[in-house]
């Protein structure tokens, strides 16, 4: 591909954005822009490093966080909650197009802010200090963050605990994975690319998670400690996923989800569920207080991300399980991270 030429000194327009947020004019990329938007920058490549916005967006709002631009975490802080609602929907839509489908497009529903209850922080040791956050914008460099308007504050004042973990988990210049979920059990962290896990260094890991009062401490994936199940309600069970199983980040988003499900099934009586997520059985779960649901076993579904979705107050039993849903029965066959089919 050719370099676009570009007089420095000359305005842009932005005509769209690309799916991963940047501003595009023709060839040139341009991050933290908004369509419609005139700017002037420096060209590194084929990114402008804005310097100036000539004509602002409308759509164009200031950034809630510190460390917008810097962490890679969010694209579009700069843009409005409208402008951004749309423009996710029409990319949905221009997807489908694409394909030669078509179909019928909710709005678009976002969490509050401070609702997710799982992130990744990276955590990073130096000679002489700890730093716990997110990766930098296309970079491998760690942000260490003070404040995040995406998480709940349990999982950033977890930050001390997760400053002893990569101290005992990274060595000098590396960096590890911490996975950590919030449940009503308390913290669930899911620590990878650490040390092994040597006697030790066990001994250690079970003092801090008794000290922290930390519900499950996985290391490398194998558990570390277990103090009590860090169980999600689904329904009116508790289920317990595996460690680093995929869970919808808020539970606002789950809620969303399953009504939209319901809806869409209606009074269906045979259901099919392809895509093997927790969230599968929060909907069987759901329906069965609604009284559609006459009897339901829970079992061993497939998470994404992990080959089990978890137990129901129990072990899990073998991988096939079978639900009774208004007379008919619907075997769901798991797999790893897929469900079969209902018959």
């Amino acid at each position: 591909m050719e370099r676009p030429t570009f007089d420095p000194t000359q305005a842009i327009s932005i005509e769209r954005l690309g799916l991963e947020g940047d501003g595009l004019a023709g060839p040139v990329r341009a991050p933290f822009t908004l369509p419609g938007e005139v700017v002037r920058g420096v060209l590194d490549g084929g990114t402008l490093r804005v310097g100036e916005i000539l004509a602002p967006s409308p759509d164009r709002t200031a950034p809630v966080c510190r460390h917008f631009g810097t962490c890679g975490g969010c694209a579009l802080q700069h843009a409005s909650d409208a402008f951004l609602a749309n423009w996710k929907r029409d990319a949905v839509g221009r997807a489908l197009a694409a394909r030669g489908l078509s179909a019928e497009l909710r709005s678009t529903l976002t969490s509050p802010p401070r609702s997710r209850r799982r992130a990744t922080f990276a955590g990073h040791r130096t000679r002489k200090t700890v730093a716990i956050g997110f990766r930098a914008r296309r970079s491998d460099a760690v942000i260490d963050v003070v404040e995040c308007p995406l998480v709940r504050p349990e999982l950033l004042a977890a930050k001390p605990v997760l400053t002893e973990l990569t101290g005992l988990g990274a060595g000098r210049g590396g960096t590890i994975r911490l996975g950590v979920t919030s449940g009503p059990a308390g913290l669930d962290i899911d620590v990878g690319g650490a040390k092994p896990l040597e006697a030790d260094l066990g001994a250690r890991l079970a003092a801090l998670a008794e000290a922290s009062d930390l519900a499950r401490l996985t290391w490398n994936g194998e558990t570390a400690a277990l103090r009590r199940p860090p169980f999600q309600r689904f329904g009116a069970a508790h289920v317990t996923p595996p460690p680093g199983a995929f869970l919808q980040a808020t539970a606002e988003g789950e809620a969303a989800l399953t009504g939209a499900a319901r809806a869409a099934v209606g009074d269906a009586r045979r259901i099919a569920d392809l895509v093997a997520q927790a969230q599968a059985r929060a909907f069987l779960i759901d329906r069965g207080e609604s009284g559609g649901v006459r009897r339901l076993r829970l079992g061993r579904l497939g998470a994404a991300g992990d080959g089990d979705a978890g137990r129901a107050d129990r072990p899990p039993a073998p991988a096939r399980r079978a639900a009774e849903i208004d007379g008919n029965r619907l075997e769901l066959l798991a797999r790893r991270r897929r469900i079969g089919r209902a018959v």
